[in-house]
């Protein structure tokens, strides 16, 4: 599969400071000459080092707002992110209006989906046979480590689409009844806080087509919208779900949702490694259900928002305890929740597609890596000294690249260059 990434990088901001090679959870970074290489086939979208890079060199690519016109009617599916990252908004009947004041022609609460999410989640908690414990899928990042770092846990993944996902067809179905139109001339735009999102809808996993039509970013429509807010005298009454789609934003609102008496959430690419880590090794045999989000946080961490995420916390909090629950939408399409195929294993990280090769690969791995000082301090451009041993095994690196072996080599040339001084 040819994957579509929404993480890129400018090269004439790049100034080679490793920053986000030290932060890439899958080593798809590397320094040469001075500047960045994003890997492509270990990219999962996280936007770290999009958070790493102090000279804002890494970029997400997402779709611009003039993308509305595109389309006959345009629906917009916020994430409940959005809601946290205005001051004094209480009712989010502002926020959702104030969409519609910016170019958009209905709204379609994503929350709305999060909550059938969490019903269809409980039901399988309750009466399913899928593997425990159960790991969320709602983080398009989280299934991708997964399927390309332990594949031993794809029996594991909740099979169902995300929440924008389900809203974006739910809603577009809605539409169409009401519109008439065709589906294409129907146009849902996510509103989303991290690039993962986009790259989900590129090249989704579960299933081979998106109903979601273009992701533009939080950062995009909060000036139009903090503006739109304010001319907001009467809002329309647009609020679809309650507290419970709304906390999907933050980290353990799937778990709160989800009504397990077992769970587990963590947040933030290292703790999610860790955890997989600990559920390969069997040590959360006990849990039933655990949530991970690659954004510390949760969604409200994401790289395309533009508020503090323990502000953006705090003020979700707040609007979610003043929130009543809101009847949901008409038309729930049950059985597109469901994920219309298998997530297959993606091995990013072999040396070779022929199993003698890279077992003969692996072997030049060891050798090689022995001649460094495994203090994987990344000068050489790679994040580890066994990533630059791999580089060298499949040609696209040198020894030389290491600079204690450098500064070994230039000790001997000295030494020699002394003896035979003292020999004259």
């Amino acid at each position: 599969m040819i994957t579509l990434h929404s993480v890129t990088l400018d090269p004439t901001l790049c100034m080679g400071c490793t920053n986000c090679v030290k932060h890439c959870p899958t080593e798809a970074i590397r320094v040469r000459n001075k500047i960045a290489k994003i890997i492509k086939e270990r990219c999962i979208d996280c936007g770290e080092c999009i958070r790493q890079c102090p000279y804002h060199a890494k970029r997400a690519v997402v779709d611009p707002l003039t993308i509305l016109k595109n389309y006959e009617y345009t629906i917009a599916l916020p994430a409940p992110t959005l809601y946290a990252q205005f001051q004094k908004v209480r009712d989010r009947n502002y926020i959702l209006t104030a969409l519609k004041r910016i170019g958009f022609d209905d709204v379609f609460e994503v929350s709305a989906a999060a909550e059938a999410i969490s019903n269809a989640t409980k039901d399988e908690l309750r009466h399913g046979n899928l593997p425990r414990p159960l790991i969320n899928t709602a983080c398009p990042t989280v299934v991708r480590i997964v399927r390309t770092r332990f594949p031993s846990l794809i029996p594991n993944l909740l099979p169902y689409k995300s929440p924008m996902e389900l809203a974006a067809r739910w809603a577009k179905q809605n539409a169409a009844k009401k519109t008439g139109l065709p589906m294409e001339k129907i146009g849902c735009i996510f509103i989303s806080p991290c690039p993962a999102k986009a790259t989900s809808t590129k090249t989704p996993l579960g299933f081979d087509h998106s109903y979601v039509d273009a992701v533009v970013s939080i950062a995009e429509v909060y000036p139009k919208l903090r503006t739109a807010i304010k001319m907001v005298k009467a809002p329309e009454q647009l609020a679809h779900s309650g507290p419970i789609g709304m906390n999907w934003a933050v980290s353990g609102g799937e778990c709160r949702g989800a009504d397990s008496m077992e769970h587990l959430a963590a947040d933030g690419m290292e703790n999610v490694i860790h955890i997989l880590e600990a559920v390969e090794d069997e040590k959360f045999s006990s849990v039933d259900f655990i949530e991970l989000n690659a954004c510390v946080g949760g969604c409200v961490g994401g790289v395309l928002a533009v508020e503090n995420p323990y502000i953006a916390k705090a003020r979700l909090d707040k609007m979610v305890r003043q929130s009543r629950q809101e009847p949901a939408p008409e038309g729930l399409p049950e059985h597109e929740i469901h994920w219309d195929d298998k997530v297959e294993f993606a091995p990013i990280f072999q040396l070779d597609n022929d199993i003698s090769a890279a077992m003969q690969k692996m072997a030049l791995v060891a050798e090689i890596e022995k001649k460094f000082p495994g203090m994987d301090c990344g000068a050489c451009g790679a994040p580890s000294c066994h990533a630059l041993a791999e580089d060298i095994a499949g040609g696209f690196a040198t020894e030389d690249l290491c600079i204690f072996l450098i500064r070994e080599k230039l000790q001997r040339l000295l030494a020699e260059k002394e003896e035979e001084n003292d020999s004259k």
